[in-house]
C-alpha cells in the first residue's frame, strides 16, 4: 500500500469511516510488529514482552485515543510514543514484581538508535527519565530520540513529522547523544 493510500485511510478513519479502519490495522499491523520486533529484540533481559504483545498492547492504545494523524509518517511517530509507553510500563511493573529489585536493562547499540552512539547498558527506566529530562531542555530533540529508537524511523521520516530538515535531525540526535550520555553516565 502506498504512502498516499495510507494516508487517505487513516483521514477517513479520522473523519468517522469505520470501514476504513478494517482496511487500516492489516496494513500498519506489519509496519507496527517490524518496528516492535527491534524494540523487544534489544531488551535482552525482558523476555516476557514478545513483539506481538507489544503491539497489540500499542494499537489499543492507539485506538483509545482520538487519532488526528495527518499521513503515515505522523502515524508511526504517535506509535512510537506508544510504544515507548508500553515498554516503560512493563519495566516498571517488572520492577514492582520484584520490590525494587532491579530494572529492565536495554543495551542501546548506535545501529539501533543513533543517538546514544556506543553500545551502553542502560535501565530502561533511567532511559525514560532522562528522555523527560531532554524533553524538558529539548522537546523536539526528545521526540527524535522517540521516533527513531522507539519508532525505527528514517531521518527523513522524522524530518517529515516535525517539519524540518534532515540535517536538523542529525544535530538534534547530535545533541541528544551527548544530554543522554551525560545523564545515563556513558
Amino acid at each position: 500500500m502506498s504512502d498516499s493510500d495510507l494516508t487517505g485511510l487513516l483521514q477517513a478513519w479520522r473523519g468517522g469511516d469505520r470501514a476504513a479502519l478494517d482496511r487500516l490495522l492489516p496494513e500498519v499491523y506489519g509496519l507496527l510488529k517490524r518496528m516492535a520486533a527491534g524494540r523487544v529484540g534489544s531488551l535482552d533481559r525482558t523476555p516476557t514482552l514478545e513483539p506481538t504483545a507489544l503491539v497489540h498492547e500499542a494499537v489499543l492504545r492507539l485506538l483509545g485515543n482520538s487519532p488526528d494523524w495527518q499521513n503515515r509518517s505522523h502515524f508511526l511517530a504517535v506509535a512510537a510514543l506508544q510504544m515507548r509507553a508500553v515498554l516503560v510500563d512493563h519495566a516498571r511493573a517488572r520492577v514492582a514484581a520484584k520490590r525494587g529489585g532491579g530494572a529492565a536493562l536495554v543495551t542501546l547499540r548506535a545501529a539501533e538508535f543513533e543517538a546514544v552512539g556506543d553500545s551502553v547498558e542502560v535501565d530502561l527506566l533511567a532511559l525514560d527519565q532522562a528522555l523527560q529530562q531532554l524533553s524538558a531542555t529539548d522537546a523536539r530533540a526528545a521526540r527524535v530520540v522517540e521516533m527513531s529508537y522507539f519508532g525505527g524511523m528514517q531521518r527523513e521520516e522524522i524530518a517529515e513529522v516535525l517539519a524540518v530538515s534532515p540535517a536538523t535531525i542529525d544535530r538534534d540526535l547530535r545533541f541528544a547523544r551527548a544530554f543522554l550520555n551525560r545523564q545515563l553516565g556513558g
